[in-house]
């Protein structure tokens, strides 16, 4: 089964409909981008309205738009040309990534502290929908704040809005987007919160992923510490022995159990904002510190990475019975795993005889790629102070 994508225009004119290609995978992310990648025979009719700049969505699929950013010939097995074009295109919450977060005129940093989701807006609205640099404004509106999730204290300066957003979606489990309202003609922020489907809770009816009850085709399981940290300790403002230390997390935590990390916050300002700053209280400046230690744990923390390939005639829809930052329940007895796990990426794979979905539960598994940026990045920080 093949899905139709249609096509349209930034400012909402329908281009055209595509019913035939060879593959299309949507990855979804529920606190990351995700990214839509698409085969099709450059020959195929309407194949040459997927430009650059165009923006592409599954039919009626209005929270799945996807803004296209790469098209390119296939090669195949043997490095010659093929018939086919690879588009490549990244949902329209990547337009975030475009804004670098700004402090207001007059401040070392933007912050801002209240319920996760109430964060998430309100730099959704300072630095992108409305900026107080008007170069910065993208065509998006604010949608309903529900304010939902934890207590969370934000500080951002100079920071990708984007990756701020995926952080305080993974710390906090609110999911975010930017979905399209054509009756509107409208680009419209999103934050959600996923529903609790898992076997102990009698609101709705359990969504349970197991291979013995055929929910699941195949599940992987990798039980790793490379990523797990448990103390940071926390850098501030100062130098040499006079920089500010503070530490966070499990500070029992001893010899083989204990795993550190360390985190640059010379950024987290030691007064207050504006144009007479004062010097904080030093128990303020510490707190601060320590809250940002504990963001950075949080990504850390993660030591299953749990990944399934749902039956293609299964007991649970998609879409139905379960989706994307839903919080489900993972069994495979055999192995003696049983947790409640939100799902985190959901796959879609729509070819010529070939539906799928696949599953990520938790936190996706880091790659050796990102984690070499990551301890790039952490020195090239340090070697620049």
């Amino acid at each position: 089964m093949t899905l139709p994508i249609r096509i349209m225009t930034r400012d909402f004119q329908l281009v055209c409909e595509i019913k035939k290609y060879s593959s299309l995978q949507i990855t979804n992310s529920w606190h990351g981008i995700g990214i839509m990648e698409l085969h099709i025979n450059r020959y195929i009719e309407n194949a040459d309205k997927l430009k650059s700049g165009y923006i592409i969505f599954p039919h009626n699929r209005l929270n799945k738009g996807c803004e296209i950013k790469e098209r390119k010939v296939a090669v195949d097995e043997n490095g010659k040309a093929t018939e086919d074009w690879i588009i490549t295109a990244l949902p329209l919450k990547s337009w975030f990534g475009q804004n670098i977060t700004m402090p207001p005129e007059d401040f070392a940093e933007d912050s801002f502290s209240g319920d996760a989701e109430s964060v998430m807006h309100h730099y959704a609205v300072s630095q992108a929908i409305n900026p107080a640099d008007p170069n910065n404004k993208l065509p998006i509106v604010e949608g309903s704040n529900l304010g939902r999730g934890m207590q969370v204290e934000w500080q951002s300066r100079y920071k990708n809005l984007a990756g701020e957003m995926t952080e305080v979606s993974t710390l906090s489990g609110i999911g975010w987007n930017i979905d399209i309202d054509t009756e509107n003609e409208e680009f419209v922020f999103n934050t959600y919160e996923g529903r609790d489907l898992t076997a102990n809770q009698d609101i709705y009816p359990p969504a349970i992923f197991s291979t013995d009850f055929k929910t699941l085709k195949e599940l992987s399981f990798v039980e790793s510490s490379l990523n797990y940290k448990n103390v940071a300790v926390v850098a501030g403002q100062g130098e040499g022995i006079d920089r500010r230390i503070v530490l966070a997390g499990d500070l029992d935590a001893a010899g083989l159990d204990r795993h550190v990390l360390f985190v640059d916050a010379r950024d987290i300002s030691e007064k207050t904002d504006g144009r007479n700053p004062v010097p904080l209280p030093p128990e303020v400046i510490e707190e601060k510190l320590r809250n940002r230690g504990l963001q950075k744990l949080a990504e850390h923390r993660q030591e299953l990475y749990l990944e399934g390939q749902v039956l293609s005639k299964s007991k649970l829809v998609y879409g139905i019975d379960y989706d994307l930052g839903d919080l489900v329940t993972l069994q495979k007895r055999d192995w003696g795993v049983t947790t409640d796990v939100r799902i985190t990426e959901v796959k879609e794979i729509y070819e010529p005889g070939n539906t799928g979905i696949e599953l990520t539960f938790g936190n996706s598994r880091p790659t050796l790629i990102s984690k070499i940026k990551e301890q790039l990045s952490g020195m090239r920080t340090e070697m620049t102070r």
